[in-house]
């Protein structure tokens, strides 16, 4: 693969990662599990750093998700303080380096002070144009559709939608992602195969790239090399070969 920063014409828009193996890296560093998690904070800084120099413009991080909840309550306890962490430290910087924050996911479950650091953070970087972060936080896909569904179904019981009007496209636009094009790439690290309940209406014909290297071991070269690879597949959209 290619060493170096792709070509413009080679740059996926939307990338979605799935920062897989904190826990692991922290375990076979003799460390607890939320150093891993302060680990893969860093490392998730240097990746969206280099996904806005790469000229990606959207990138959608699943940082926590609907079922984490059912984790050990210390260890929620201490993904919950990290979260508050990174708001209140790092938003000044993502301002000024053009990002706009984004945070996706069902936000009643959130703490109220974690909320009100959201709602800032999201004002503050609003009119922001380099890339686009998003931030999946109390993120489950399946409940992002029936959400979705939900709406609709309420909108036809009150006259307000047609069922023939239910379309692929209705539904996408009652989706959290209404206004972000689906992602071109999705990457995984830790070697692990499979999508977790992430995007799942959202990755219908996206790329897949499966990293095998813990997520505070990955790096914006890597970063680089999985667009490299993207590169190198030719997407169909379902089309004949």
């Amino acid at each position: 693969m290619t060493k170096g920063s792709p070509s413009l014409s080679h740059v996926p828009q939307h990338v979605a990662i799935i920062m897989d193996g904190n826990g692991r890296w922290a375990r076979e560093q003799g460390l607890s599990r939320l150093a891993g998690h302060q680990k893969g904070s860093e490392v998730a800084r240097d990746i969206i750093r280099a996904a806005a120099d790469a000229g990606v413009g959207y990138i959608t991080l699943f940082a926590f998700s609907s079922e984490n909840w059912r984790r050990d309550p210390d260890e929620v306890t201490g993904l919950m303080a990290l979260l508050k962490h990174y708001l209140e430290t790092e938003v000044e910087t993502l301002h000024q380096e053009g990002v706009k924050l984004r945070i996706i996911g069902e936000r009643h479950l959130l703490p109220n002070n974690i909320l009100a650091l959201i709602e800032d953070a999201e004002a503050k970087t609003r009119t922001n144009k380099k890339i686009e972060l998003i931030m999946a936080l109390s993120y489950g896909s399946r409940a992002e559709i029936v959400n979705a569904a939900r709406e609709m179904a309420q909108k036809v019981r009150d006259r307000r939608l047609e069922p023939e009007d239910i379309t692929e496209e209705a539904l996408s636009a009652h989706l959290y992602t209404s206004d972000v094009p689906d992602p071109d790439l999705l990457i995984r690290t830790s070697g692990e195969q499979r999508i977790s309940n992430y995007l799942l209406w959202q990755l219908a014909y996206t790329e897949f790239v499966f990293v095998n290297k813990y997520w505070p071991n990955f790096t914006p070269q890597d970063f680089l090399e999985a667009i490299e690879v993207y590169h190198g597949r030719e997407r169909r959209y379902g089309t004949a070969a």
